[in-house]
C-alpha cells in the first residue's frame, strides 16, 4: 500500500481501518459499533470462559467436517468433470445453479431431511463450500497439456496413476484456488446453519449478543470469524503461490 507516495508496511491498510474504528466507537456516533479498544477488552473477558470455547469446539466441529467433505467429494468430481466429456455435460449445469442459487433457501429442506443436529450444519456448510472447488478444479484440468497424459499411458501408467500423479497436480493451483474460496464460503455456510438449524455454537452466542443489545460481545465474536477465515485464506494463498510453477509446467 502507498500513501503520498510512501510504502508503507504490510497491513497498514488494517491499522488505518482500525483507527478509523476506534474514533468512530469514541465518538459513540451509533451504538451498534463500539470502540475497537472495548470490543477487544471484551474479546480477553470472553475467550476463556466454557460458553465460548464450547462455541468455537461446536464451530469447529462443523466447520471441518463440512470442508473435509466439500474438498474429499469436490476435487474428485472437478477431476472427472474435466476429463470426462460425457460427465462435464450432465454435471455443470447443476454446479452452476447450486453456484448461483441462494443456497440459504434449502436449509428448511436439509432440517426436514436430517433434522435439527449437527448432520444438516454439516451438509450446510458443505453445499456452500463445494460447488467452487468442484468449477476451478475442473478449470484446472482443462488446462492440462494432453500430451502429459499420453507420455503417462505411453509408459505404462494406469487410470488412477494419471488421476493421482498428473491431474491433481497439474492442476493443483487452480485446485487451491477454489479451496481457498470454498474454505471462505464455508466459515457462512456453518454460521448460516447454526442460525437456522440448531442455535448452537457460534450463531448461539449471536443470538444471545444481538438480542440483549451486547453490541462489544457480538463484535468480539464477530471478529474471531473474521481472524479465523482471514488466517485460512492467507495460508491457502501461500500454498498457492508455492505451487503456481505447476501452471507454467502445464
Amino acid at each position: 500500500m502507498k500513501l503520498f507516495g510512501y510504502q508503507l508496511p504490510a497491513m497498514s491498510s488494517l491499522l488505518i481501518w482500525g483507527l478509523l474504528w476506534e474514533i468512530v466507537g469514541q465518538v459513540e456516533l451509533t451504538f451498534f459499533l463500539p470502540a475497537l479498544s472495548e470490543i477487544f477488552v471484551t474479546l480477553s473477558e470472553i475467550i476463556t470462559t466454557k460458553p465460548f470455547i464450547k462455541a468455537l469446539s461446536e464451530t469447529g466441529q462443523a466447520f471441518f467436517l463440512g470442508t473435509f467433505f466439500a474438498v474429499t467429494v469436490g476435487i474428485p468430481v472437478g477431476i472427472l468433470m474435466g476429463k470426462n466429456q460425457l460427465i462435464d455435460e450432465l454435471l455443470l449445469p447443476w454446479v452452476n445453479v447450486f453456484l448461483s442459487a441462494p443456497l440459504t433457501a434449502l436449509v428448511p429442506v436439509l432440517m426436514i431431511l436430517f433434522g435439527f443436529g449437527l448432520k444438516s450444519i454439516v451438509i450446510t456448510t458443505t453445499l456452500f463450500a463445494i460447488w467452487i472447488i468442484i468449477l476451478n478444479t475442473r478449470a484446472g484440468v482443462k488446462q492440462i497439456n494432453p500430451s502429459l497424459v499420453e507420455m503417462a499411458q505411453s509408459f505404462g501408467a494406469k487410470p488412477m496413476d494419471a488421476f493421482l500423479k498428473i491431474y491433481f497436480w497439474a492442476a493443483l493451483p487452480e485446485i487451491l484456488s477454489g479451496v481457498r474460496i470454498g474454505f471462505i464460503r464455508a466459515v457462512k455456510g456453518v454460521i448460516i446453519g447454526q442460525l437456522l438449524i440448531s442455535i448452537v455454537g457460534f450463531g448461539a452466542l449471536f443470538e444471545l449478543y444481538s438480542s440483549q443489545f451486547l453490541m462489544s460481545h457480538f463484535w468480539a465474536v464477530l471478529l474471531v470469524l473474521f481472524a479465523m477465515a482471514f488466517t485460512i485464506s492467507e495460508f491457502l494463498a501461500s500454498l498457492e503461490r508455492r505451487v503456481s510453477y505447476y501452471a507454467s509446467k502445464r
